[in-house]
């Protein structure tokens, strides 16, 4: 019986890109499953949060260019978070 293991589909996923790639597609896909919700305050915490993540890895990691993709976001989603109304 072939059992299913998915830590061997996850670690082959992650070898052909760097960390910073798989966070940017977990972001996309977190932005597209809070986009239902209608509440900009749950889109700007939600990039708040990855904007931090995106900071504090390291450049070993991911290259420099998600650190600026990091900063961005700490600066625009603040911006969203106090003009939303819900």
């Amino acid at each position: 019986m072939i059992e299913f293991v998915p830590m061997p589909l996850i670690d082959d996923f992650l070898t052909q890109y760097n960390v910073g790639q798989a966070l940017l597609l977990v972001f996309v896909l977190s932005v597209l499953g809070a986009i239902p919700l209608g509440s900009r305050k749950v889109l700007s915490l939600n990039a708040i949060t990855f904007g931090l993540i995106f900071l504090l890895t390291p450049i070993s990691l991911a290259p420099i260019h998600y650190k600026f993709l990091g900063i961005a976001l700490l600066v625009v989603a603040p911006l969203l978070y106090t003009t939303a109304r819900s």
